[in-house]
């Protein structure tokens, strides 16, 4: 990935993390260029994402403060730290499931 790929492909890597909205319009977006640094950002906005959407359904069933708390803290600080690497121009995995999100969407943005 060179420093020209992180700079064309910055904001669309941004986008990808503001919405799932933004994931989808950034992923069609990139379709054409294929910019390695927006599809390494996509799979982990994706992946957050879906992840998202399970555990808070998840975490909805038990119905406990405690459980929300750390569903919040947990996802807040994974895109807080996504978007900062994003931004940062940086292709950094997010903790604990980053590498999985770029094994499994690996067809994404190739």
């Amino acid at each position: 990935m060179t420093q020209q790929d992180i700079e064309e492909g910055k904001g669309l890597a941004i986008i990808s993390y503001l919405t799932i909205i933004g994931t989808i319009i950034a992923y069609f977006m990139n379709n054409d260029k294929k910019n390695v640094f927006t599809s390494f950002h996509v799979r982990q906005s994706l992946g957050l994402w879906l992840t998202y959407f399970v555990l808070a359904w998840v975490v909805s069933a038990v119905n406990s403060w405690f459980a929300t708390l750390g569903f919040w803290a947990f996802f807040g600080i994974l895109f807080i730290y996504a978007f900062i690497n994003a931004v940062g121009g940086k292709a950094l995995e997010i903790p604990l499931v980053g590498a999985f999100y770029q094994k499994i969407f690996s067809n994404l943005g190739r």
